[in-house]
């Protein structure tokens, strides 16, 4: 039988909205209600892009006992080691790692060729492997992506 994984970005992409923001116990008392309703992965936040959010990552991954616990980050070994120190403590640590890939972002936000990004992205995978074992990987504006 197949199994249908639920993600839920809630704690991350929810405060994207203008004018949304959460304090640390309000996102880990959403987490909660995200365990307890089942939800398999969570992802808590983009742990590098401040340490109100480091630290809110850091707290959900020491309290929920199901869920796994994830941490967004760019292809970076920055972004990817704080994602990894964030989550280290959960009990299904798990590093979500985007890269754009579409023509259009390589040709003028990274000004390099297909295979150097390529090679960008094996080498971010494996560099996150050193934090745990369970990492997803989305090509940022893969609609456009070949």
């Amino acid at each position: 039988m197949e199994k249908i994984i639920i993600f839920d970005t809630t704690l991350r992409d929810g405060e994207q909205a203008p004018g949304a923001s959460m304090s640390s116990q309000q996102k880990l008392e959403i987490a909660l209600q995200l365990e307890r309703l089942g939800v398999d992965v969570i992802e808590a936040g983009f742990p590098i892009a401040s340490p109100d959010d480091f630290q809110a990552v850091k707290n959900i991954a020491k309290k929920i006992k199901h869920s796994a616990i994830c941490g967004l980050a760019r292809c970076l070994k920055e972004d990817i080691r704080a994602a990894g120190r964030a989550v280290k403590d959960a009990v299904r640590p798990r590093l979500h790692l985007f890269l754009a890939t579409s023509k259009i972002h390589l040709r003028y936000k990274f000004r390099k060729p297909e295979e150097e990004i390529l090679s960008l992205a094996v080498d971010a995978l494996r560099f996150a492997r050193r934090f745990c074992a369970d990492i997803e990987f989305s090509p940022e504006d893969a609609t456009r992506s070949q």
